[in-house]
């Protein structure tokens, strides 16, 4: 069963990239030599569309195109709920009455690659091609009730798994120089591949910001900062399938395994006894009937998972996991800080930290521009 918590977190691993130049808008009396020689310019590029009008307005434009390089980390705890388990293609288990997570986290770090253009003064268009190494990170517990209605742990275990990934995706960012500032609302749109999944994960990421760029002494110099949010969701629903020795251990399993068989006949010698010790008017009571029949399903739940769990470690070497979840991220909000340097127009380096809560990332990269 841990297996399987470990393989769906998996799917978290996606990865964005983020839009690199803004539209810039110089304004006041100690940029009017700046404002009057764009208005005064010829703009030589096919692209962006309405870039010499734009320029002829005294907006200042990036470069048409550009690469960049860029190294990503991110880390997200999950919610995972209706959650089915089976082992070597046998019957699947809804376990989401008897099991608790302690924690469900992922966590990825890779590098991603990321094409891009202006296709109008106000619109960067790119693509995103990543490459990572994600891991999760899972313990869970199965929960059975007794005769006092008390839920206890039978059997608990973790584990953590890594994965290749590779992901692929676009991203859109209109944006505009506003009093002297931009404004950019950055989204995009990826898939990721895991071969522990049936189909590519799917996530979308939406993160507006805010930021203001500063000039240097030297010319096409300046440092930019920004400030923001970042929404990141997953698509919900997750199919899988995972060898069971990749993620666990089976001799120490099969040890949890037999206690957790111990533990349960307990608690159902416990919820019999309770019962036949009732009189016919109190088993005719619906509370009582209501909580004997809960204890009695989970405690079947909870066999016929360590059924098929001890079946598939007697036959390790070629047992495997079946998963099927619903996921998604405990916090879809988080807060940005970022920054980037440009050393002229063609060459920019810059990073960007985003935290609260749950979630965390980090990004660092490296980009050159040229007109198109």
């Amino acid at each position: 069963m841990k297996k399987i918590h470990l393989l769906f977190i998996v799917l978290v691993s996606s990865y964005s990239s983020y839009a690199q130049v803004f539209t810039n808008k110089p304004v006041g009396k100690k940029n009017a030599e700046i404002i009057d020689s764009l208005k005064n310019s010829d703009y030589p590029y096919s692209l962006p569309i309405w870039g010499a009008k734009a320029t002829k307005a005294g907006y200042d434009l990036p470069y048409s195109a550009g690469i960049s390089v860029q190294y990503l980390w991110q880390k997200q705890d999950l919610f995972i709920n209706n959650l089915f388990v089976g082992f070597n293609n046998g019957p699947m288990y809804n376990l989401d009455e008897i099991v608790r997570f302690d924690n469900s986290v992922s966590e990825a770090a890779g590098v991603n690659i990321r094409p891009d253009i202006w296709v109008f003064p106000f619109l960067n268009v790119y693509g995103i091609f990543a490459k990572s190494r994600p891991s999760t990170t899972v313990g869970f517990g199965v929960w059975v009730p007794d005769s006092t209605d008390v839920w206890k742990e039978v059997f608990s275990t973790s584990t953590k798994a890594e994965f290749d990934a590779f992901s692929a995706g676009f991203g859109l960012t209109p944006t505009i120089g506003v009093a002297g500032g931009f404004i950019a609302l950055d989204m995009n749109f990826t898939w990721t591949d895991v071969d522990a999944l049936d189909k590519p994960a799917f996530s979308f990421i939406f993160d507006p910001r805010f930021g203001k760029s500063f000039k240097l002494k030297k010319p096409e110099q300046n440092i930019a900062m920004w400030v923001g949010g970042f929404r990141w969701s997953i698509n919900s629903d997750t199919k899988g399938s995972l060898p069971l020795g990749d993620l666990f251990n089976t001799e120490e399993l099969g040890e949890k395994i037999d206690q957790g068989y111990a533990r349960v006949e307990n608690a159902q010698f416990q919820v019999d006894t309770w019962w036949d010790g009732l009189t016919p008017l109190e088993q005719n009571n619906p509370v009582n009937k209501a909580k004997y029949s809960t204890a009695n399903r989970a405690l079947q739940a909870a066999g016929n998972f360590l059924n098929a769990a001890d079946a598939a470690v007697d036959n390790s070497g070629n047992s495997n996991v079946q998963y099927s979840l619903e996921k998604r991220p405990a916090m879809k909000w988080n807060f940005m800080i970022g920054g980037q340097f440009q050393y002229n127009k063609h060459w920019m380096l810059r990073a960007e930290y985003g935290f609260l809560g749950t979630r965390n990332h980090f990004f660092a990269g490296l980009q050159y521009r040229f007109g198109l």
